[in-house]
């Protein structure tokens, strides 16, 4: 028995450590990392020097508008350093700015939060197809799968936009929007009264 147990601690001695430590994905605001949660509290869960990180996340970020949200993957090694890898922005994050709106709608099947055209779903996704996760995807795949988020956020794709019509329209869904967040924060006030 001694020696199946001696030969066992040279084989576990010999084997190469296995990382069973978790990634970390999150958006983080370009050039807005602060130790403070959520993001304090995920690094200080792995171990991870919290100021360092933010200040090289800040630093690398230093080139890109502030607020615009990053996808990030963090890998902790075992000796307490990371691996940071940033992605592009959100696909949805383009789909927005293009349509020039703030939030998508509450009942995508029903309701149409904004309107892009062909070439804008054509140019972001030739900026995405540089993101690694979508670079074994071709052109077409790409923009197929933006017209589905699209879809989902709201955003109509149209051929041509005229200008004035689309600036009417999104005066009218600031009317829609405003209507909305006012019923949202009634359920929430009346849903505060019950529980209280």
């Amino acid at each position: 028995m001694s020696k199946v147990a001696s030969r066992l601690k040279k084989t576990k001695k010999l084997m190469d450590k296995i990382d069973h430590s978790s990634k970390l994905r999150t958006n983080i605001p370009a050039g807005l990392a602060s130790p403070s949660p959520p993001l304090g509290s995920q690094l200080g869960q792995r171990n991870v020097n919290i100021a360092n990180f933010v200040k090289d996340f800040n630093e690398k970020t230093a080139h890109i508008k502030q607020g615009i949200p990053i996808p990030c993957r963090v890998k902790v090694l075992p000796d307490r350093t990371y691996d940071l890898v940033m992605h592009l922005p959100p696909t949805g994050y383009y789909l927005m700015q293009a349509a020039g709106i703030q939030r998508g709608a509450m009942n995508s099947a029903n309701e149409i939060a904004g309107k892009i055209t062909l070439k804008h779903l054509y140019e972001i996704a030739k900026i995405k197809s540089q993101d690694p996760p979508l670079s074994l995807l071709t052109l077409p795949q790409i923009t197929q799968m933006f017209v589905n988020i699209a879809r989902t956020i709201g955003i109509k794709i149209v051929r041509d936009l005229d200008p004035e019509e689309y600036g009417q329209f999104l005066k009218e869904r600031e009317v829609i929007v405003a209507e909305q967040k006012k019923a949202l924060q009634e359920a929430k006030e009346a849903k505060m009264l019950r529980t209280a």
